[in-house]
């Protein structure tokens, strides 16, 4: 009996997100009849969109028009063809992708994993561990993850060439960051969820960091190398939608590291200049 009152909080919570989102932005009549777990994929959906556009245009107005020429020289700003054809491949896969965090959502409410509801119940230290602990699981799982998607000839035929057709500079923009085969992007993101059995994580830190990846997969297709030790940025990623071999990590460089899949922007700079020379 309290552990049915424990998952309750998890239920109310969710009823609480999916109130707010949509109340706010649809028709009651559209969703208010709903059962609960199309409410929450309704606003995962609506929450993904908005995030993806709001994101990527935000971040292709100051990189193409406030700071143009800046970071990105004229000749490899991508042509509004190439953006409008990734927002419709991103667009087509998104209630695939939102089904992922309703469907995580779920287990969650029903008691299935090991997700806390406060981190008064465990404590800062403990959430702060724990987090770690989760983020480090999720980067081994992406990387393996990604990499069997390139080492797999069929995954990579039917799966992920999607994504690889951006790859030039020219072709990249924060708008490719979503432009997945549905699979392709549920399957790079199911470590987040595989996570939440393996380590105790607060139910609100694993929904941000789910959402939290819209925008970093913005962040690292517009080919601005940042030079952020040890993130892997844009400048590492720009190097993998060319080289296809490496550079298969997701918030850092250390599986690369570890696994010599690593290629350095800066090391190839400076081979690039000598090859001119």
């Amino acid at each position: 009996m309290e552990g049915d009152k424990y998952w309750q909080q998890f239920l109310d919570e969710t009823a609480m997100f999916n109130n707010i989102v949509l109340r706010h932005l649809l028709p009651s009549s559209w969703w208010a009849t709903l059962p609960h777990f199309l409410q929450t994929w309704l606003r995962n959906f609506v929450a993904g969109t908005l995030l993806y556009f709001i994101s990527g245009l935000l971040w292709c107005f100051y990189i193409y028009y406030l700071k143009r020429n800046v970071y990105v020289p004229k000749d490899a700003i991508p042509s509004n063809r190439a953006m409008l054809l990734q927002i419709h491949v991103a667009m087509k896969a998104m209630p695939w992708y939102t089904l992922l965090p309703t469907v995580s959502e779920y287990m969650i409410e029903n008691g299935w994993t090991k997700c806390f509801s406060s981190i008064s119940e465990v404590g800062w230290f403990a959430y702060i561990t724990y987090l770690a602990v989760y983020l480090v699981i999720v980067e081994f799982g992406i990387y393996w993850m990604h990499r069997e998607l390139h080492d797999i000839k069929p995954l990579y035929k039917h799966l992920h060439a999607t994504h690889h057709i951006y790859n030039k500079q020219n072709t990249l923009s924060p708008f490719a960051g979503l432009a997945f085969h549905p699979l392709d992007g549920i399957l790079q993101a199911v470590p987040h969820v595989v996570a939440l059995f393996l380590v105790p994580i607060h139910f609100r830190s694993h929904i941000a960091l789910l959402f939290i990846e819209g925008v970093w997969t913005a962040n690292i297709h517009d080919c601005i190398h940042a030079n952020l030790w040890p993130i892997m940025g844009a400048g590492y990623h720009t190097i993998h939608h060319t080289t296809y071999k490496h550079n298969y990590g997701h918030y850092t460089i250390w599986m690369d590291w570890m696994l010599g899949t690593l290629r350095d922007p800066e090391d190839d700079s400076r081979q690039k200049a000598q090859k001119v020379q």
